[in-house]
């Protein structure tokens, strides 16, 4: 017992130690894992969609994505294979769908990312066109999206293509080449 008792002070202080470090290694850990969360999103969806309408409830746009990250430190999403649709009235609506695509923090700054394409189908007063081109960017309060890279308008039986594009998907619709324009057009 008085071997004990010399060393007693000594085996409680190896416990309190042993027992802090395991606490602090613990504290660690968990800060660690929350850092790495705080970087990243805050949410997802996979099978995205989202629709906006307008005052009178009528649909204005939908976007789809095969998935959207939100990212709470920037307030963007981040979205894969997206596809915007755009609604005109009494008009054939814009379908625009590229690889990737970042959404601002504003809701209303749309970058699509890699291949881009631009969709109108036929109806009763305007031909089908479809544009080809990457890197969009898509401002959708105005209705409005250019690129500084590579386009192709296709407006069978016609077709243009150039550097650099503007669009403005409302009426009246203008679809303007920015620099080195070809076109071939068939007239009947």
């Amino acid at each position: 017992m008085i071997v004990w008792d010399n060393y007693r002070a000594y085996v409680y202080v190896g416990i309190a130690a042993l027992l802090s470090w395991w606490l602090l290694s613990i504290y660690q850990q968990r800060d660690t894992t929350l850092r790495v969360a705080e970087g990243g999103a805050d949410f997802f969806s996979h099978a995205y969609h989202k629709k906006e309408m307008d005052a009178f409830g009528v649909v204005k746009s939908e976007l789809r994505a095969e998935t959207m990250q939100h990212f709470k430190t920037s307030g963007e999403i981040h979205l894969v294979s997206p596809v915007m649709t755009l609604y005109n009235a009494n008009a054939a609506p814009w379908l625009i769908e590229s690889e990737t695509g970042i959404m601002a923090a504003d809701g209303d700054h749309l970058q699509l990312n890699g291949k881009a394409l631009i969709k109108r189908e036929a109806s009763k007063t305007a031909r089908a066109l479809t544009v080809n081109t990457s890197n969009l960017r898509v401002q959708l309060s105005k209705n409005y999206a250019e690129t500084a890279d590579w386009a192709e308008i296709i407006n069978p039986p016609n077709k243009s293509s150039g550097t650099g594009m503007e669009v403005t998907f409302t009426s009246p619709i203008h679809l303007k080449l920015l620099s080195k324009v070809k076109g071939r057009y068939e007239i009947n």
